[in-house]
């Protein structure tokens, strides 16, 4: 509990280090800029390929921050890494606005129900045994994430995309998370921990 409890603070506090995208971002300008993530994420930001993030209705200072990160070698990833160079911070936060506000759709397969109910469990409750927070605290019961607090939405993501974000987590591939809470928790979780709680967010609404 008070691990829980613990992570919860430490996001309250990271606030005072996050940057937040322009109140003038241009969400017309951004759909003009955004032509050449569209071949990944989608006209809309809802991803064609089980790799990649859906970016509808992801919160446009998260969406941003991660640009930046992958810009400045923060985050690795070789076609994100080429993709993004060279954009200015005004146009990261006009395709970051236009992203944010679009809706997100679901085409995931269904899971076994009771793969989504231990996920569903996992998530809205942690394992004390484990160590494992609720996913809840963070990124809300419904999954809708924290804007201030730049913490991503996760209701609707991708199954494959979840798990292959949690096991980077865990191994240290991905580390640009704040104050190293998601590798806190992902090196906690097994294999089995991480595929029902990514079959329960996909399912989400």
């Amino acid at each position: 509990m008070k691990y829980r409890y613990s992570l919860i603070l430490l996001a309250a506090f990271s606030l005072l280090s996050i940057s937040f995208t322009s109140s003038a971002a241009n969400v017309a300008a951004g759909q003009e800029k955004s032509s050449t993530c569209q071949g990944c994420h989608g006209a809309d930001g809802n991803s064609y390929g089980p790799d990649w993030p859906h970016l509808a209705g992801q919160h446009a200072n998260y969406i941003a921050k991660q640009v930046l990160a992958f810009q400045e070698g923060k985050r690795s990833d070789p076609t994100m890494s080429a993709m993004v160079a060279g954009i200015s911070k005004a146009d990261i936060e006009d395709i970051a606005a236009f992203f944010a506000s679009k809706d997100i759709t679901t085409q995931e397969e269904k899971s076994e129900i009771k793969i989504v109910a231990a996920g569903k469990t996992l998530y809205k409750g942690g394992n004390y045994y484990k160590g494992i927070p609720a996913c809840a605290g963070c990124h809300s019961p419904s999954g809708a994430g924290n804007r201030p607090g730049g913490i991503p939405a996760l209701a609707g993501q991708r199954v494959q995309y979840i798990v292959k974000t949690l096991k980077d987590f865990r191994s240290g591939a991905r580390n640009n998370d704040i104050n190293s809470i998601m590798q806190n928790v992902a090196e906690k979780m097994s294999d089995n921990d991480i595929k029902v709680v990514a079959a329960y967010i996909a399912e989400m609404q």
